[in-house]
């Protein structure tokens, strides 16, 4: 193959791909789902060759009558049950454009497998039964499409020929349930009448309908259009995994919004850190990319090796990055076996990240099928949606799905079973955790860095920048430890400082009123912002303070992430509160020499002091 003729090959499998659609299909069991699929791959020749004669052969030796169903159902356990059970991807293709069906199951034992198999659908096909007309689970889908925000959605009324294509039935089905979609807000393109098994309004229009002069199933899917990827939206990049190849990184994730390209500054959430592009990794190709965009599954190594790892998101420092938090309300599709209900710990999967999360508000539980508000209810039981308030054990990375759907999705597990789906509708940072990480965020973002790394200052200062907070209650000789460790430290040739909450106090916040200060946490904000910058110099801080309780300490390292803090607790307690690096007994912070060196050899062990002019 020449190089013309391979380079025209490749642009067309990109046209193609570019001209997918992807189609979710939903509807009650056994209203058809599985023969309207196989009807259109039928229809369109999208079959395997010699595929739907081989199906035929095997109805005829068993002596089944052939149904285009049998096209799909092609495991033992879905024909014994004759139902659906598992969500797949079927193609086809029209001369427009190629499609991808997510075939949805309908069962109601199956229907949390539809949450994730609807997830990634541009447009959707809803499926109603003419001879059974709306039921309960078709009303359910309807709402279930409208949490996962798909907006091209058709409905089709199957099997006319059981109701002998009679109009004023379709005309009645129709208007019932247009009206639950203006409801929800969901508007549907066109109602289609058809008859699957019998190929009526699929792929060709019949005279079994003459009343009807819109659309046949396959010509409404070609008026769909196809979703622009978000790349207008920020950059989004859920880490998947981090690959190390010799001395380099490569962060490996799916794109979901926005792009990035080489040299961009990257922030990442939840940890603050950040970095510049140095690749646009791919395998196997003799020209690297020079930037990725959304729907893409890419790498990217840093100029810097940085430690991040799986469930962090990258977003572009220059532009709005997700939000950082431990709570947030959502509305919520239950699926369970077990009512939802306060006090049970679940896992939340939001991208990449699996979080233990509880539900800690009920704000409205809703009868998805019905819409009407369940009242004085603070569970919600299987088939029914809630508006909730989620907390999570530890900060989670989202958007409000308004904003950018792909990192506002999540579902809730129990057990290893899937059994909720919802996005994220709604966030206030009420609580104090959330405002310090919004300012960590908002100050690291736009920080204007020295011309000097830390890595220099590490190697100029012989030590990493760190924060010695020395503990333990009033009168066990906090004071006089940090000023000799300070003393030692400084006298070895190292940057330190000693820096206790009270002179934070005096310097900085005279201002404000004494209770107020303390109260409102502006004390632990202000110390921990004083202390950011003596670490962004390059200095060992050493402090001591008896205003600080144990959540305090918490908040101070939020706001000097990545720096690591050293805590050195004295005091006698058997099991100490917390995770202190060093313990002192009493006994043992009254001999200060010892002390002292005990302590800097903690500092040696974690690599904070690692001079080249070291001379302790």
């Amino acid at each position: 193959m020449n190089e013309s003729v391979a380079n025209q090959k490749i642009s067309e499998v990109a046209q193609n791909v570019a001209k997918l659609m992807r189609l979710v299909i939903v509807g009650h069991v056994d209203h058809g789902k599985s023969t309207l699929v196989g009807r259109l791959m039928s229809d369109t020749g999208s079959l395997p060759e010699g595929k739907l004669d081989f199906v035929r052969d095997i109805c005829e030796r068993q002596g089944k009558v052939f149904e285009f169903a049998f096209l799909l159902d092609a495991l033992e356990e879905e024909q014994e049950q004759g139902i659906t059970i598992d969500s797949s991807q079927i193609f086809f293709n029209t001369k427009k454009r190629h499609y991808v069906i997510i075939d949805a199951p309908g069962h109601k034992e199956f229907l949390k497998n539809m949450v994730t198999g609807a997830a990634n659908a541009e447009s959707a096909l809803l499926l109603i039964d003419a001879y059974e007309g709306v039921q309960e689970q078709s009303r359910r889908h309807g709402y279930i499409l409208k949490l996962l925000g798909l907006t091209q959605v058709a409905v089709v009324i199957n099997k006319m020929d059981l109701i002998d294509y009679d109009a004023e039935k379709y005309y009645r089905i129709k208007a019932e349930y247009e009206k639950f979609l203006e409801s929800l807000g969901v508007e549907a393109k066109q109602f289609i009448p058809v008859s699957a098994k019998l190929g009526v309004n699929i792929a060709q229009r019949s005279d079994e309908m003459p009343w009807y002069t819109g659309p046949t199933v396959l010509e409404m899917l070609d008026q769909f259009e196809n979703m622009p990827p978000p790349d207008h939206l920020p950059f989004r990049l859920p880490l998947q995994d981090v690959y190390k190849f010799d001395a380099n990184r490569v962060l490996a994730g799916r794109v979901e919004s926005g792009r990035v390209k080489k040299g961009d500054k990257l922030v990442f959430s939840p940890s603050n850190k950040t970095g510049i592009v140095k690749n646009i990794e791919a395998w196997s190709v003799p020209n690297p990319p020079s930037e990725a965009s959304a729907g893409e599954s890419t790498g990217i190594s840093l100029t810097e090796q940085i430690f991040v790892e799986r469930g962090e998101i990258a977003s572009l420092a220059s532009e709005q990055g997700p939000i950082v938090s431990s709570t947030f309300d959502a509305n919520l599709f239950w699926m369970g076996k077990r009512h939802l209900e306060k006090g049970r710990t679940f896992t939340l999967k939001l991208t990449t990240q699996e979080v233990p999360c509880e539900i800690i508000e009920f704000k409205k539980v809703i009868d998805a099928s019905t819409l009407e508000t369940v009242p004085d209810r603070d569970y919600i039981v299987k088939n029914d949606v809630g508006e909730l308030t989620i907390k999570t054990r530890t900060p989670v990375v989202f958007d409000l799905f308004g904003s950018i759907p792909e990192t506002g999705r999540f579902v809730l597990v129990d057990e290893f079973d899937v059994c909720g789906g919802g996005i994220i509708t709604t966030y206030t940072p009420v609580a104090k955790e959330d405002k310090l990480k919004e300012e960590a965020r908002y100050r690291d973002s736009n920080w204007i860095a020295s011309n000097i790394t830390p890595e220099e200052r590490a190697y100029r200062n012989g030590h990493r920048p760190a924060l010695i907070l020395i503990t333990g209650n009033a009168g066990v000789g906090k004071s006089r430890l940090a000023c000799l460790l300070e003393e030692k430290i400084f006298k070895s040739n190292f940057q330190s400082y000693l820096l206790d909450g009270h002179n934070v106090r005096l310097g900085v916040g005279a201002d404000i009123d004494n209770e107020e200060y303390f109260s409102s946490g502006e004390a632990v904000r202000r110390y921990g912002e004083v202390v950011k910058l003596f670490l962004d110099a390059g200095n060992v801080v050493i402090s001591t303070s008896n205003v600080f309780n144990r959540q305090d300490h918490s908040d101070v390292r939020l706001l000097l992430e990545p720096n690591p803090i050293v805590e050195i607790l004295v005091s006698d307690e058997t099991t100490p509160t917390g995770k202190p690096d060093v313990v002192l007994s009493l006994e043992e912070a009254q001999k200060e020499t010892e002390a002292v060196d005990k302590i800097i050899a903690e500092l040696k062990a974690k690599k904070i002091l690692t001079g080249h002019n070291y001379s302790i």
